[in-house]
């Protein structure tokens, strides 16, 4: 039986109800706390109303409690938020997921993390997807450089690469700075202190007011509803309240996919010629292969078969502020897979490996024979330097290179060779948008790239796909009217 006991202010006006149920005693014969809940009654309720919908709430309470739902009415949606992460990252969740998940969950804690778990409901949820959609919300604040980085340094006496060393950011972050690109406030705060410089000398700092893309509020009601699941799961809540909003954000129409047009290429690939040969293979590895940018990144000689002409790609190397660059596997359990290589590529990769053994064997002593690299959870491993893109210069020679690096090389290739902007992912795109074109499965298509599954493939390339109807109206066409009109 739920116990109800009214909570009155100094004027004696009802302000709530404590409901208390009875958990009964423990082996020891010692009495159990009670479940409890707070019900506060509409400021427009009459006593007699909120007696009785203050019983009706206990009955409520009482049924869930017998069922096994035990709402906890202290603990926070923030501290239950936390909660969860902790056991999908130990439960092996991807690092950069938990990092993704982290900074949703800091807008969305300053919305409703302080509410109590039990007491959420889906106008919460409603109200928070509202005021996500207006300016002035986005937490990042933008250092925008407000002066000549080259000229400064060069005024102070100071190399980019002594400041990398003075300041800990690294050398793409820096050249960044010098191209005039924003970057965070926070870099921007240790490039000044390693300067002795003010940030207001070097950067104008603004907050980024722009509104949040429906496609980003679809991703923290996501998360909101993966939190509210664990809670519904663990019969902490009765339901889901992200299951019961009304408006769910949508994301934005599916845009076309970037790739390269034919003639794009061939003007990319004599480009190439002139470029170093490392950034060569990279880039030809890239186009050929249709590899994610960390895969390639991940490639050691031993995964490079020679013989049979194919690579095997079963690492995959990322960037996080916590961990710096680290090793993990590759993004699914599916992305592991052995690509097969044309004969140019593998002659490319011959002559990138005699280049490879010279430069090892003429940095001599720099050349850091073994290396300390994180995993995925941040644990650092010995190994032997084997990986086919390393870094040339300073102190870490034989160490992979940051997977960012790939898209800051292509930006400045693309600049000075006036072609269109290029990142990595459109060769992934072109290549799959070529084998489409050409008639090549699905399924094969999805198993080169390494996706979950088909449907994925079919989700990213459905204009590609959809141009191939045009192949099934002409085949109708030629065969079974073309038959239609031999048998009449």
């Amino acid at each position: 039986m739920a116990h109800i006991m009214p909570r009155k202010n100094k004027k004696g006006i009802i302000t709530s109800y404590t409901i208390r149920v009875s958990r009964g005693y423990d082996s020891n014969g010692k009495r159990l706390k009670p479940y409890t809940m707070s019900y506060k009654p509409a400021p427009n309720m009459t006593v007699k109303q909120a007696d009785k919908e203050a019983k009706r709430q206990a009955l409520l309470f009482e049924e869930q409690c017998r069922l096994g739902y035990a709402p906890d009415s202290r603990q926070t949606f923030a501290q239950y938020a936390e909660y969860v992460l902790t056991v999908k990252e130990q439960a092996g969740t991807k690092h950069t997921t938990v990092t993704r998940y982290r900074e949703l969950l800091e807008r969305i804690n300053a919305g409703i993390g302080h509410i109590k778990l039990a007491d959420i409901r889906p106008q919460h949820l409603t109200e928070l997807y509202f005021l996500l959609r207006q300016n002035g919300l986005r937490k990042n604040v933008k250092a925008i450089p407000a002066t000549d980085l080259k000229q400064l340094l060069k005024s102070v006496g100071i190399t980019q690469k002594k400041l990398a060393e003075l300041s800990g950011i690294s050398l793409t972050t820096i050249n960044a700075v010098k191209c005039s690109k924003t970057v965070s406030v926070e870099k921007a705060e240790a490039l000044c202190k390693a300067l002795e410089m003010p940030v207001n000398r070097v950067f104008k700092v603004e907050q980024d007011n722009t509104p949040l893309s429906e496609k980003t509020i679809q991703e923290h009601h996501r998360l909101i509803h993966l939190i509210l699941s664990y809670a519904e799961k663990e019969m902490i809540i009765p339901y889901n309240p992200a299951e019961k909003v009304i408006n769910k954000p949508k994301s934005d129409r599916k845009h076309q996919v970037n790739y390269f047009e034919p003639e794009t290429l061939d003007r990319i690939r004599e480009c190439l010629d002139s470029a170093p040969l490392k950034w060569k293979v990279i880039t030809h590895l890239l186009l050929v292969t249709g590899c994610r940018r960390g895969e390639i990144m991940g490639l050691k000689w031993s995964a490079v078969d020679f013989e049979n002409n194919q690579i095997k790609i079963n690492n995959n190397f990322l960037y996080s502020k916590d961990f710096g660059v680290y090793q993990d596997s590759t993004k699914t359990d599916t992305s592991d897979r052995i690509i097969r290589l044309t004969d140019e590529t593998m002659e490319l990769l011959k002559d990138y490996r005699i280049w490879w053994e010279k430069f090892r064997h003429d940095s001599g002593t720099e050349w850091n024979c073994f290396i300390d690299i994180p995993d995925g959870k941040g644990i650092k491993h010995t190994e032997r330097a084997e990986f086919l893109f390393v870094k040339d210069s300073g102190n870490n020679i034989g160490y992979p290179m940051n997977p960012d690096s790939i898209t800051s090389w292509l930006n400045k290739f693309s600049k000075n060779n006036n072609l269109p902007h290029i990142n990595p992912h459109a060769f992934r795109h072109t290549l799959a948008s070529v084998l489409c074109l050409n008639g090549i499965d699905i399924t094969t298509i999805s198993k080169w790239l390494g996706h979950k599954n088909v449907t994925t493939t079919m989700n990213i390339y459905e204009h590609i796909l959809e141009q191939g109807r045009e192949q099934v109206v002409n085949c109708v066409e030629d065969i079974i009217l073309k038959n239609k009109k031999t048998v009449s």
